[in-house]
């Protein structure tokens, strides 16, 4: 309750209406606190990572765990207590009071020093390594800054580190260097060589010192923070370099960073490469126009090196602030965990750096679901408040507010994953207001699926005023998802309506398809001429239903129904497919063409009838078919093509039943093609056509012509030239003679050429024999003789021995081989002479 209406009382009281985030959050310290501050009011507060310890101004030191629980109490003084030091390991108190008592003591041991000054000790700091014996020290500031050293025999010996420049009011120890701040300003001291190493004066002298204190801070060993006034330095101690020593100390300060802040500093602590300064604020107020305090303020900033840059800043409702001064506040922080304490006399405050669930809470007031779903998917592990699909399912009811519904219905995709109980809530939410059609698309269809009812809901919402999306739902969706049956149902009461209806029809045939009723699907698709009744036909093997529907399987498309036809021919043959095509018989001849192309023999029984449906349908393809054909009567082609006088056909049917006269006569006269004339007379090579070819071309001039640019190389042009008559004109005459003669000294060329060649060819060869001949064979002991089958070399070296071998490898003793009957003394192996290898000659004899 203490943390709510504390954020609450600060909200209220903030102007903030931008949307920047905050960087901290506050909470007050309650418990023990709360009642220690009814009766009391703190003055002093000091902290460490096991406890608290808190100072009033009645004298008295409370220990508090970190929820304000008071764990001890310590009656000190009847006075306000000034300041509470703690060592580095907790276990050590320090405590000064405004009646000048000083005490150190133990928490967990009986050592414990007291002194009483005769003036207020306003500050006492303990060494922070106090714990161990040979740094047993500590500092208290009032008129003089004094060091106590515990030395022999446990005596306590005081020494006088500074006096003269007015009471010291602050004092902070880090390592081996104390500062501490006086009327005049602050100055560093360095335990090791007790040499005072830096003095920084106070700007603003006009402020009073007691009213306006000096804020010190360590944010390191070698970095001091110091805010006075509305003056903050950043300072860091350096090592002077040996040549510079001389009579100086050997460290020196250097500030690295100044600037000025719009209010009073009343407390400064380092987060990462920021600092936090709590500020003293005096307003002017609208009613008495009086000057008065106003709530103080915790800003955190980004130094640079003559300015500063604000990154945040957060005004603090604390109890009392109207009556509060800038010496009663105070900023404490524990290292290391980004805690910041505000001290107030009737109040404490706790600052916290945000973590990612105050970071989702504050996207979530903003509105900012998505950022927020985002947020919390990326630190699932690290976030305890909050749940990612509370947060999803409040950006579904965000998104629904504002009329978003397709952007609600895709976010269910993710948000709502596999859960099938929050997957029917929310389609029944959109039910509720008319919007199924958008969380359609998204409908989970596998892993996980809903109840039947909620699809079949879907799709009456679509059927009854959207029959495309109905329709496409019905592709798309598996059809196990919904009771087939009823929905077909509502498809056929839709359908008396409107009967003609395309999308539906197309529909309905899907669904008698999801329910194996495949004859029912063929008839409306083929009613729709609809390209998806082959892919039908053939995953559901429907050919028994098409038997008597192939005209209109034809009709619609052709090529796909002639592949499929010829793809199935055991399931729907030939004879068959000819027979329901045949008062189509142009459909019959495009089915005919297709099969004889994929095969010239399968539908030999028809080529007789494809013969006039090519010379109907198809005349370019006549020819080919006359050429490739085997089977179709010559007879009946040649009737059907002189009765429609095709030429090109009649004449290759008059050469191919042996008729090359008629037929080169009808190339000569009817189409009085020379060049045709003679490319016939070439592919039939035949004497006598030539002749008739001459004969017929000897008066037209044209044809001699054509006769004399290509027969060169097939007639001699002389028998030609002498039919010629004299004082015929012939057409470029003078070309041809001259073409005549190229071709000849062409043929001569050749000839030379390929003698050439042919003599070069045979002689390499002969050299090749020789060399081959030349070679030595060897011949030992595992080789025997041919006839004998006896080794052919004698097993005694010494014995004379006769062999002869042949080149084809035969070896023979020369006993062995029979006399030859030829004159020629050239001998062949008898071996390679009776198996018809060609003779091989002897090339070796062997004699000893």
């Amino acid at each position: 309750q203490e943390t709510r209406s504390y954020e609450e009382s600060t909200d209220e009281s903030e102007e903030d209406e931008s949307e920047e985030e905050p960087k901290l959050k506050y909470e007050r310290l309650s418990n023990g606190v709360t009642e220690i501050l009814q009766k009391d009011a703190a003055s002093c507060m000091t902290v460490h990572e096991k406890f608290l310890a808190l100072g009033t101004h009645y004298g008295k030191v409370y220990l508090l765990d970190v929820q304000g629980n008071i764990t001890q109490k310590f009656d000190v003084s009847p006075v306000k207590i000034n300041q509470i030091s703690l060592d580095e390991s907790g276990e050590h108190l320090g405590v000064c009071s405004e009646d000048g008592k000083v005490q150190v003591f133990g928490l967990y041991s009986a050592e414990e020093f007291h002194e009483t000054f005769d003036c207020p000790i306003k500050i006492v700091a303990v060494h922070p390594q106090f714990v161990r014996s040979h740094f047993k020290q500590f500092v208290t500031g009032g008129k003089k800054l004094l060091l106590y050293e515990r030395g022999w025999m446990n005596r306590w010996k005081p020494s006088v580190l500074h006096e003269g420049e007015g009471n010291i009011r602050n004092i902070k120890w880090r390592g081996h260097l104390i500062a501490w701040a006086n009327n005049m300003g602050v100055k560093i001291l360095d335990m090791i060589s007790k040499q005072r190493i830096t003095n920084v004066p106070r700007d603003d002298i006009s402020l009073r010192p007691d009213m306006y204190p000096c804020s010190l801070c360590w944010k390191d060993n070698l970095t001091l923070i110091i805010g006075w006034g509305n003056s903050v330095k950043i300072c860091s101690v350096k090592e002077r370099h040996a040549s510079e020593m001389r009579d100086l100390p050997n460290r020196y300060v250097e500030i690295v960073f100044q600037f000025d802040t719009e209010f009073y500093v009343s407390g400064l602590a380092p987060l990462c490469d920021q600092l936090v300064i709590l500020s003293y604020v005096k307003e002017i107020s609208e009613k008495t126009e009086v000057e008065c305090c106003a709530r103080p303020r915790l800003d955190i900033v980004q130094p640079l090196p003559e300015s500063c840059e604000e990154i945040s800043s957060d005004a603090l409702t604390v109890r009392g602030f109207q009556e509060n001064e800038c010496r009663d506040y105070h900023l404490e922080y524990l290292e290391g965990e980004s805690l910041f304490y505000i001290i107030s006399p009737r109040d404490v405050v706790v600052a916290k750096e945000r973590d990612q669930d105050d970071h989702i809470d504050w996207l979530l007031e903003k509105k900012k679901y998505e950022e927020a779903l985002m947020a919390a998917e990326i630190s699932q592990k690290t976030i305890k408040k909050h749940k990612i699909l509370d947060i999803g399912l409040a950006y579904i009811n965000h998104l629904m507010e504002k009329g978003e519904y397709n952007l609600a219905a895709r976010k269910c995709q993710k948000i709502l994953g596999k859960n099938t109980e929050l997957w029917e809530f929310e389609v029944y939410k959109f039910k509720e207001i008319g919007q199924l059609k958008a969380i359609s698309r998204y409908l989970p269809r596998r892993d996980p699926v809903l109840k039947p009812l909620i699809y079949e809901m879907v799709l009456h919402e679509f059927l009854e005023s959207d029959y495309e999306g109905f329709a496409t739902l019905i592709k798309e969706w598996p059809g196990d998802l919904y009771n087939n049956t009823i929905i077909v149902q509502a498809v056929v009461d839709h359908l008396k309506k409107d009967p003609q209806n395309r999308t539906l029809l197309r529909t309905l045939a899907e669904l008698y398809t999801y329910d194996q009723r495949y004859g029912r699907a063929l008839e409306i698709y083929l009613t729709l001429r609809h390209k998806d009744v082959f892919q039908l036909i053939h995953k559901h093997n429907l050919f028994s239903s098409i038997r008597d529907k192939i005209v209109l399987l034809m009709d619609f498309d052709s090529e796909k129904a002639v592949d499929m036809l010829l793809d199935n021919e055991d399931k729907i043959s030939i004879d068959r497919v000819v027979e329901e095509l045949e008062n189509r018989p142009e459909l019959q001849h495009v089915y005919l063409h297709r099969l004889f192309k994929r095969d010239h023999h399968k539908g030999q029984r028809y080529h007789e009838k494809q013969i006039s449906l090519y010379a109907e349908y198809d005349r370019p393809n006549l020819l080919p078919f006359l050429r490739d054909s085997t089977h179709c009567p010559l007879e009946k082609a040649l009737e059907i093509c002189q009765q429609r006088n095709f030429v090109e056909e009649t004449v290759y049917l008059l050469s191919r039943m042996g008729n090359s006269r008629s037929a080169l006569k009808m190339i000569m006269e009817e189409l009085q093609d020379v060049d045709k004339a003679i490319e016939f007379a070439k592919e039939q090579d035949d004497g006598e056509l030539w002749e008739d070819l001459i004969l017929y071309s000897i008066d037209k001039p044209p044809f001699i012509t054509g006769l004399l640019n290509n027969i060169g190389t097939h007639v001699d042009p002389i028998l030609l030239i002498h039919r010629i008559k004299e004082g015929m004109e012939i057409p470029n005459l003078r070309d041809s003679l001259v073409k005549i003669l190229q071709d000849y000294n062409l043929q001569i060329l050749l000839r030379e050429g390929c003698k050439k060649i042919l003599v070069a060819d045979s002689l390499s060869l002969l050299k090749k024999m020789h060399r081959t001949q030349m070679k030595g064979v060897l011949v030992d002991e595992e080789n025997i003789c041919e006839s004998c089958l006896s080794p052919i070399l004698p097993s005694d070296a010494s014995k004379s021995f006769s062999v002869v071998v042949f080149h084809c490898r035969h070896m023979f003793h020369r006993e062995c081989l029979p006399v030859s009957n030829t004159v020629s003394s050239v001998q062949f192996c008898n071996i390679c002479s009776a198996k018809h290898r060609g003779p091989g000659s002897a090339v070796l004899e062997m004699k000893k």
